[in-house]
């Protein structure tokens, strides 16, 4: 399932091993998670963390639509510019569940800044690895960056909290992996190893903290 498969590629990338499965988790009638925090949007993905007797209470929403139309064309045979938006609205929703249920059973509360800079890493890096997969490692998927930082829009009905926080994210995640090609990527051999060590540093990274290095 191609859920499943998007927890596994981060697990691996990460070196996190949950004791979960995102399916026992999801939620894909609108209706169960009642009403969004924007009247103003029907959301594809959205995860839903509530406090509960004994710790917290984790479900995650995606439309069932996007599900079906992944199945139907799994990313992870390939990936193409045509199942790449919903590739990414999924890649998304597993990218929360995963860091809320890491930090979860470590005690560590995570910001919303910091559960949307770490979904645009993700992104980036899970595609990168993914789309390398497919070449059978013939070349660093080099158009990565420019097709995920470059080539996107904000919805125009976000509120001026929400926009502020995504764009933020954007420019703090589009920074980051410019960087990552740069120390990695762009001086002769790819040096995948250091870029997947760099990585899993910056996922343990936490508030301030995680902030301050995709700004370095």
């Amino acid at each position: 399932m191609v859920l499943r498969g998007l927890q596994t590629l981060l697990g691996r990338l990460y070196d996190v091993d949950l004791p979960y499965d995102v399916y026992d988790f999801l939620v894909t009638d609108r209706r169960a998670i009642g009403a969004s925090t924007n009247e103003r949007r029907a959301l594809d993905e959205e995860l839903l963390l509530a406090e509960s007797t004994d710790g917290a209470g984790v479900a995650l929403y995606l439309d069932p639509e996007i599900l079906r139309r992944l199945e139907a064309a799994d990313p992870h045979h390939q990936l193409t510019e045509g199942n790449l938006a919903d590739y990414c609205t999924a890649l998304e929703g597993v990218s929360h569940f995963v860091y809320s249920t890491y930090g979860l059973e470590r005690d560590m509360p995570v910001s919303l800044l910091e559960l949307e800079t770490q979904a645009e890493v993700d992104k980036y890096a899970v595609t990168v690895f993914l789309l390398a997969g497919q070449q059978e490692g013939q070349s660093y998927p080099a158009h990565v960056h420019a097709r995920l930082f470059d080539r996107v829009s904000f919805d125009a009905r976000l509120e001026p909290d929400q926009y502020e926080r995504y764009r933020t994210a954007h420019a703090l995640a589009a920074r980051y992996c410019r960087r990552l090609e740069r120390r990695f990527v762009n001086r002769g051999t790819p040096k995948i190893e250091a870029m997947v060590r760099e990585l899993r540093s910056f996922y343990r990274l936490r508030h301030a903290a995680k902030l301050r290095h995709a700004l370095a």
